[in-house]
Parts: structure tokens; C-alpha cells; sequence
């Protein structure tokens, strides 16, 4: 979370609780915008590249609008993902389809409305897919040639992809079924925030683009090195420096473009860069436990954030009105779900608080909301939008009981 977000946040938090209550996810819009620039300055030099937003991190048709006006694509994992890309009139190559162990369904689904980029994650598919597409792409996985991250994992454990082994053959049994345009993808990584690491990634893809079009006679009109770029959760990391993977990358791609003739274009599909930092969730104090250790208890839970519970994750958390200069204690920050990683931080130094008080928890505009979940029939918060004027808009309202139950109504069917 920026100190430009903080600021404008702090201005409006007080009238913001006052008309919606807490607790309520809210984003930047010229936070995101700003991102959204600086992704494009750092590859401007590279013709054709794109972002495609993954939706999977932040799936709310408002803040995608933001990211159509901003020129991107939409990179989707599931039949909803690509209807919320179309009810924003993406359609077609806006569009990429990166699905894994997909179902008929899906793949009907995918080629409804113009169709979209196919990605295919698995050799076995080719032969499921309805009506090949002219344009097909394969999610490659290097297996033991390369490392993955703590998130993600090791590739070789990994179930995503097309094997090293695999990958000549998928795209001849997708050329022997009519495709005529290709191109590769992969994803090694997940919030990396070392630009290398990326730029390695470029590399390896631009090479296995080179020998498979040398072997099948074949030019690929792209490549997508996937998202995985980081953001600096803790206030002590560094963020990762695009402007210097936008300058290697594009080295790369003028070698490769100086010995073949042609160079493909550059796709990319930031989630987590794009939206993360320019979230909050904020939420307020109703309780106090001392027993073993202390414990805050507040009005959201990890139904509104899951991260922290899933992977231990960091998020850093202020309290509105207070700093660490006043007195602090030692806490864990908990929700009321009967699960003892209902968690958003353990033992975290922070200003001791009353009931009422109003905590605000960083980083939460990737995989925050998206991630929800009714366990215990937690319902899940609002969505707001802080605009560059200074207003704020509800672009999605609280879960209800009318909700949750929803699906226990239907008509009596049995066989």
C-alpha cells in the first residue's frame, strides 16, 4: 500500500464508514492506473506487447473496465471469468483462456462470441477441443530445467503445463488439426519480486520458440511469460524493477529478431502487480481476548482474506488515528470463524487498541476478496472503489443470509 494510497484513503475513511459500515474491501483507481502506466512505459519499446489482466486476482467488472480503458486483455480461468470479460465487450484475442483439466463445458463456453486466445495446459486436450482454433497456444513446463518459488512450487511437482518432452508434438497434433497461428506460454513463479528471475523466463521461452519453429516450419505470433511479478508485502522489500526487466527483455527479443528474421510479441498477465497494492481491507475492532497470548478481534475474518491463513502470508496493518510511536503490545490480529488460522497477523507488534478502533490491512486488492468462501456462513464484505476525484463508489454489495441460502431453493428433483 503506497503512502499515496494511505493518504488518499485516511481523507475519505471516516464519511466512507459512515455510509457503508465496515468491513468492506476498497481500491485505488489512480493507483491502478499508475500501475497500469508504468507496465506500459517499462515495454513500450517491445511492438505489440500486452497485458492481459488475470481475473482470478481481482474479479469485479468495475475494476476490469479500468483495465479495458487502459488497453489490456483479459486473461481468464474459467467459463464466469470469460463471461464477466464479455459483459465488458471483450471479445476474441482480448481474451486469453488458460484453463487447467478443462471440461467440454468450458471449452463450448470458450468458443461462444468470437472465441478467445486458447491456451491449452495439457497434450491430452488437443484431441477434446470441439473445433480447433485458428490461434492455439500450449502452457509449457520445463519440468527439472528450471526452479519455481515458494507459491507456485517446483516445476516438476507442479500440475500445470505441457511437458518438455511433450511440447513439439502438441503443437504438430494441433497443426495436423487445422491450427495455422501459435503461440507459447508459461508461468514458473508467483510474486517474485526478483526481475531476473523473469527475464530467465523470456529466455527459456524464446528458445523453445526457436527450435520448434525450426522442427515444424511454423513462426509463433507470441509469447506469454505468464504474471508472477511481485509486490512488496513487508515494508522493509523492494519492489521489482520492471523498468530494468522491460530493458533485458527487450535485448532479448532484438538478438532474437537479429538471427531469425522475426521476433514474436510479448504478452503478459500481471494479477497480483497490477491490483494488489491499491487494495485495503478495513474492518474494526469489537473485541479483546487475554489469555495465553492477547488477541484483537475484529469484524472481518478469513472469508474477506485468506491469504494469511492459506500460506502464512504477510500483510502489513495500521491503525487509523494511531502510530508506533504511542504505546504497543504484542497480538494476534483474529476473526470470529472456528478455525484457529483465522488469522491476519500473529505476535505483530502494534498500538494498543480499543473496541471501535478502525484497522486497515495492506495489500489486498489481489487475491483477497476473489478467494472467499462461506465457511461457518461467514458472509462475504463490499467492494468499494476510491476514484481519482475523491469519491467513493460501492461496485459490489455485501453478501447476505438471502444469498447464502440461495441455493437451498430449488425444485424438488429426484430419480
Amino acid at each position: 500500500m503506497s503512502q499515496a494510497f494511505e493518504q488518499r484513503l485516511s481523507a475519505v475513511l471516516d464519511k466512507t464508514i459512515q455510509q457503508f459500515g465496515t468491513p468492506f474491501h476498497i481500491y485505488d483507481e489512480a493507483g491502478i492506473k499508475e500501475t497500469g502506466h508504468h507496465i506500459k512505459q517499462a515495454f513500450s519499446k517491445m511492438e505489440g506487447f500486452r497485458e492481459y489482466f488475470a481475473v482470478k486476482a481481482l474479479p469485479n467488472p468495475t475494476i476490469m473496465a479500468l483495465m479495458k480503458e487502459m488497453g489490456f486483455g483479459f486473461d481468464c480461468s474459467s467459463s464466469p471469468e470469460l463471461m464477466l470479460a464479455r459483459e465488458i465487450q471483450s471479445q476474441g484475442e482480448d481474451l486469453m483462456f488458460t484453463s487447467n483439466n478443462t471440461s467440454q463445458e468450458q471449452f463450448l463456453t470458450a468458443a461462444e462470441k468470437g472465441g478467445c486466445i486458447l491456451n491449452l495446459d495439457d497434450i491430452s486436450l488437443i484431441d477434446k477441443v470441439p473445433d480447433m482454433p485458428d490461434m492455439i497456444c500450449f502452457r509449457y513446463n520445463p519440468g527439472p530445467r528450471r526452479k519455481g518459488n515458494k507459491i507456485i512450487g517446483n516445476p516438476i511437482e507442479a500440475k500445470y503445463g505441457v511437458t518438455h518432452e511433450q511440447i513439439e508434438s502438441a503443437y504438430q497434433k494441433a497443426m495436423d488439426r487445422g491450427a495455422t497461428r501459435f503461440g507459447m506460454h508459461t508461468m514458473l513463479a508467483s510474486n517474485e519480486l526478483d526481475f531476473e528471475y523473469i527475464v530467465e523466463t523470456t529466455r527459456m521461452l524464446l528458445g523453445m520458440v526457436e527450435e520448434i519453429a525450426y522442427k515444424l516450419n511454423i513462426e509463433f505470433e507470441f509469447i506469454n511469460i505468464g504474471g508472477g511479478l511481485g509486490i512488496p508485502y513487508r515494508p522493509e522489500q523492494t519492489k521489482i524493477d520492471v523498468e530494468a526487466m522491460g530493458r533485458e527483455i527487450f535485448e532479448l527479443m532484438e538478438l532474437f529478431k537479429k538471427k531469425n528474421g522475426w521476433a514474436p510479441k510479448m504478452f503478459m498477465e500481471s494479477g497480483r502487480y497490477m491490483t494488489g497494492p491499491h487494495g485495503a481491507l478495513v474492518t474494526q475492532v469489537i473485541n479483546h481476548k487475554d489469555i495465553y497470548r492477547k488477541y484483537v478481534g475484529v469484524n472481518a475474518s478469513m472469508a474477506a482474506l485468506m491469504r494469511p491463513g492459506m500460506y502464512d502470508a504477510y500483510h502489513h496493518i495500521h491503525i487509523q488515528g494511531k502510530d508506533e510511536t504511542m504505546d504497543t503490545e504484542v497480538v494476534d490480529v483474529v476473526g470470529p470463524l472456528c478455525e484457529n488460522n483465522d488469522k491476519f497477523a500473529v505476535q505483530r507488534t502494534l498500538p494498543v487498541t480499543q473496541e471501535g478502533d478502525i484497522l486497515i490491512i495492506h495489500d489486498t486488492g489481489a487475491h483477497g476478496h476473489a478467494m472467499g468462501f462461506n465457511y461457518n456462513g461467514q458472509l462475504r464484505p463490499q467492494e468499494l472503489l476510491l476514484r481519482t476525484d475523491g469519491t467513493v463508489e460501492l461496485i459490489r454489495r455485501e453478501e447476505t443470509a438471502v444469498d447464502y441460502f440461495a441455493t437451498l431453493k430449488f425444485d424438488p428433483v429426484s430419480i
